[in-house]
């Protein structure tokens, strides 16, 4: 049997990483540590692993590092945070000062340390000042101080973010007194975006969009360079050649209509349609308010999320059904009442009716508001007389009220086809690696033996859109990956989007950065 989604995509490459460069690094066998984490790290390790994980690890305790603690001088500390003030340009309402002013704090002197002794582990490079910083303050207390390059969060199993929703404010705000801050955030993503590629093991032709904006073309310099860099000076002192791989630096405004179009597929719509925050779904059954998170894990979930809303209502009470049948426990029509004495009668299916029930309701509450006024709106963002020329998808399409196709899957496409207009997508470097998209070999190249030996050593596709990505585009990156079976499609951006975000996001874009931190704060 096949793994789940979850176990063997870029979560659990994170996750393996993770451990190998930080927990097996310091673990020490009936050794328990305290873990103290910044917010940013905080989101990194929930979205690749559970409490009982980092309990295998040794970690007894989860910290933050910003908060008033007691001290446990007879316990070590393990310190996983970010080493500059960079992304305090998202955190500053939360904060004061950066992780490693909170760190010097724990260790400001023998008598008064927090703890034992300290490994600390950035998330990537920490900067001379701050070393030195360090070294004179601790350097006795400390046991490990290592740059690890994951500086991103694996949102899905092909999806990760930056978590920098600033960006699109310091990228398309007129007001030019943030000349500075645009350039800054600009530096920051470079840095992330390279370790993404750093802690997928690849070093990537860089191509970027070249219009509207210059904004693509800047970062995608930044991201060049540094990738060099990096590769020069990586832990085994080896320059690493091109991959066969490429990267794609997009600026937002190549696509401005799918981000305001409302999505009929599954997890697109509840996203868009439901007050679904940090993954969770609120609900009520039996009478009850319940809580259910919208994740990996759930292996209905990930057959699902990408369907359109029609086929989920028809297929969630067919397996309801199976269930019932298989047992005889209920006869006629499944209703969720009877579901409900089911799951009270076996509970065997207990765990797998419950993951049912949350997406039925799931399901009937998005359709709920969709009959609520969507509908109207639907039908008329679905007008074929304005779309303009690109490939016909007809075949594709099932559902009247699902035409649109983000243009970000014809540029998928494209790419792996070897299609794309040089002039319209330039290389950043002169003399890229050979792209083998397509999976095509050369004379010189033995073909691979089966799909899983394609996928582990086939080419990627690594995208990533300035200013945010819609579930909807994020679904053409699963999509694009099991049509074209030698390139794995892998998607990210700056933060995720729907419709409301981006219209909330582009009211800011006049007003003060202080006023709008303020906002979002109320």
């Amino acid at each position: 049997m096949a793994p789940p989604v979850a176990e063997r995509g870029l979560k659990s490459v994170v996750w393996q990483k993770i451990k190998a460069t930080v927990f097996d690094d310091c673990k020490k066998e009936g050794e328990w540590k305290i873990m103290l984490l910044d917010e940013f790290t905080t989101k990194l390790l929930a979205s690749c692993c559970k409490m009982s994980d980092l309990l295998e690890e040794g970690i007894t305790v989860v910290e933050n590092i910003y908060k008033n603690r007691e001290p446990v001088r007879q316990m070590k500390a393990l310190y996983f945070i970010t080493p500059t003030s960079k992304f305090l340009l998202n955190y500053t309402i939360w904060g004061d000062g950066n992780s490693v002013d909170c760190f010097l704090r724990d260790f400001g002197s023998k008598s008064e340390n927090k703890y034992k002794t300290a490994y600390i582990y950035f998330t990537d490079f920490c900067p001379d000042n701050l070393f030195n910083k360090i070294k004179a303050s601790c350097s006795k207390s400390i046991r490990r101080c290592k740059e690890i390059n994951i500086s991103f969060i694996p949102h899905e199993s092909q999806v990760y973010t930056l978590d920098v929703p600033d960006a699109f404010y310091y990228c398309y705000s007129p007001d030019p007194g943030n000349a500075k801050g645009k350039d800054a955030i600009m530096e920051a993503m470079a840095d992330q975006i390279v370790t993404v590629c750093a802690t997928l093991d690849e070093n990537p032709g860089v191509r970027y969009k070249s219009k509207p904006l210059d904004n693509a073309s800047k970062l995608a310099q930044l991201v060049e360079k540094k990738l060099e860099d990096y590769y020069k000076i990586d832990e085994k002192s080896l320059i690493k050649g091109k991959t066969h791989s490429q990267l794609l630096i997009i600026d937002r405004g190549f696509d401005p209509v799918s981000t305001v179009l409302h999505e009929l597929t599954f997890q697109a719509m509840a996203y868009d349609l439901l007050p679904i925050e940090n993954d969770t779904y609120k609900y009520k059954t039996d009478g009850k308010e319940k809580e259910a998170i919208l994740e990996e894990e759930d292996d209905l979930w990930v057959r699902i999320r990408h369907r359109h809303i029609a086929v989920v209502l028809e297929e969630i009470p067919k397996l309801m059904k199976e269930i019932s049948s298989t047992k005889k426990a209920t006869e006629g029509k499944t209703s969720l009442s009877a579901l409900t004495q089911l799951m009270k009668k076996m509970p065997h299916f207990r765990k797998q009716i419950t993951k049912q029930v949350v997406h039925l309701n799931l399901a009937e509450d998005c359709m709920n508001k969709f009959k609520l006024n969507i509908e109207k709106l639907c039908k008329t963002e679905q007008s074929q007389q304005g779309k303009p020329l690109r490939k016909d998808r007809s075949a594709e399409e099932t559902f009247q009220l699902s035409r649109w196709t983000p243009f970000i899957k014809d540029i998928m496409e494209d790419a792996i086809d070897n299609r794309l207009d040089s002039k319209e997508w330039p290389y950043c470097s002169q003399y890229p690696a050979v792209w083998n998209g397509s999976g095509a070999v050369s004379a010189r190249q033995k073909p691979r033996a089966n799909y899983l030996e394609d996928r582990r050593n086939g080419s990627k596709l690594i995208v990533f859109v300035i200013g945010g990505i819609t579930y909807s585009e994020m679904r053409c990156a699963y999509e694009v990956s099991q049509a074209h079976k030698s390139c794995e499609v892998i998607i990210g951006s700056t933060h995720i989007l729907t419709p409301k975000k981006l219209l909330d996001d582009i009211k800011m874009l006049n007003k003060p950065k202080d006023k709008i931190s303020f906002i979002k704060d109320e």
